[in-house]
């Protein structure tokens, strides 16, 4: 028979969040450690592109800024619920607990990397 009245789940919520940083992740995180750990240090890009002045207003212009905390944050939501869902696959069953430990940690990486971005503003 199908549950006409179904429980609202909120796991739309948590793999929206997983999927961004999934595809952050795999998409742009290379680029970014190509240019920086192998084209800089190698000298195929100049070193003056990445000089303090520069770095710093990438990161207090409103794009940079989205940029350097969706780099941190949002890689973090999609390990965190890999986190919360091999620990159900390895027969550890946290329940909601582990459930709320994984995503508080996500969303304290979330608040510290705004806050610090503000703070350089």
């Amino acid at each position: 028979m199908i549950n006409t009245q179904p429980k609202r789940s909120d796991e739309p919520i948590w793999w929206s969040l997983f999927g961004a940083g999934g595809t952050w992740f795999a998409m742009l995180s290379p680029i970014t450690i190509l240019v920086i750990g192998l084209l800089v240090p190698l000298g195929v890009i100049d070193q003056s592109a990445f000089d303090y002045e520069r770095v710093m207003n990438f990161v207090t212009h409103v794009f940079g800024a989205l940029f350097m905390i969706a780099s941190i944050a949002l890689p973090m939501w999609h390990a965190m619920h890999r986190v919360h869902h091999g620990m159900h696959d390895l027969k550890i069953h946290t329940g909601k607990t582990g459930k709320f430990v994984c995503y508080a940690i996500s969303a304290l990486f979330t608040v510290v990397s705004i806050l610090f971005i503000i703070l350089l503003w």
